[in-house]
């Protein structure tokens, strides 16, 4: 089993970062293992507060499916996925800016932002991840 480096989770924060500057918004950005534990987190100089939780939830509701955040809204009112939310403490969020980490087919964290529309944001998490 690999695992996510460190190295790798400040290489698509930078790649990130830089994806935000160039849409001029301001963001927060965060990598998670596949378990929903983060690894890094950037909150850019103007990003709103809140733009970090949400971030955070994006990235553990993407790790928790394998799959990209917003693939789950329409799923959300199944038993399962409100079931672990709930034992999650509500922390998971089903919503459009995260998107998995894999090494080759093995999952090993998710990239989630927020602070700009969902569909920059997810375009901002997708140029974290093709940065390693």
């Amino acid at each position: 089993m690999s695992a996510l480096t460190l190295d790798e989770a400040v290489r698509m924060l930078g790649a990130a970062v830089k994806a935000a500057e160039g849409m001029d918004v301001k963001v927060a950005i965060a990598v998670l293992d596949p378990r929903g534990d983060l690894i890094a987190l950037h909150r850019m100089d103007g990003a709103l507060w809140r733009s970090v939780p949400i971030s955070q939830g994006k990235a553990a509701a993407s790790a928790a499916w394998d799959a990209p955040s917003g693939d789950l809204r329409e799923r959300w009112d199944q038993p399962v996925l409100r079931a672990l939310s709930m034992m999650e403490n509500g922390r998971l969020i089903p919503w459009p800016g995260a998107v998995p980490v894999r090494h080759g087919d093995e999952l090993v964290g998710a990239v989630g932002v927020s602070g700009a529309r969902p569909e920059q944001d997810e375009e901002i998490a997708k140029a974290g991840v093709a940065a390693i």
